[in-house]
């Protein structure tokens, strides 16, 4: 190994390191690329029979549905609660006194009320049909109660029903 004479810089601008020749670059130059440089991992080649895809960064999110608050869970409920109501009213009231057609049989529940009998439309097949409906009126005449029963009902609509005892054969 040499040294380097004293009181000069090798380093100093102009001037080449050892080893190298004068008027020579120290490093050849660099031909540039054949294709440019690409950023991030290196692309990875597709499965075979299946196209490769393009990748978006990110999917998109989908926007979250709101949360439910109970009012809303307390709505829903009253709206139920007022169909099932609704349901069992009528059905309650399609064997009422008041939908009784001429013919049709009815069975009476509380016989010794003399508000509320109780009377239902049966079937006429039915062990419990006990009357049988002769005459239907909506006005204030009533019946010959020397033939018929009357069961009267006022209120939603005035009601008159002449019935006559029945009995199963």
């Amino acid at each position: 190994m040499t040294t380097p004479p004293q009181g000069q810089n090798p380093f100093a601008q102009g001037q080449q390191p050892y080893g190298q020749p004068q008027g020579q670059a120290p490093y050849p130059p660099q031909a540039p690329a054949p294709y440019p440089p690409q950023g991030g991992y290196p692309q990875q080649p597709g499965h075979p029979g299946f196209p490769q895809q393009a990748t978006a960064p990110y999917a998109p999110i989908p926007p979250q549905r709101p949360k439910r608050g109970i009012k809303q869970y307390l709505r829903i409920g009253v709206v139920i609660v007022a169909l099932i109501a609704a349901g069992v009213g009528y059905l309650a009231s399609r064997h009422d006194p008041d939908t009784a057609k001429v013919g049709d049989c009815m069975s009476i529940s509380n016989p010794e009320s003399t508000t509320d009998p109780g009377l239902k439309v049966v079937d006429c097949n039915s062990s419990k049909a006990k009357y049988k409906v002769v005459q239907k009126k909506s006005d204030d005449s009533g019946c010959d109660r020397t033939k018929y029963a009357e069961y009267t009902e006022t209120g939603r609509s005035d009601l008159t029903l002449c019935l006559t005892p029945y009995s199963a054969k």
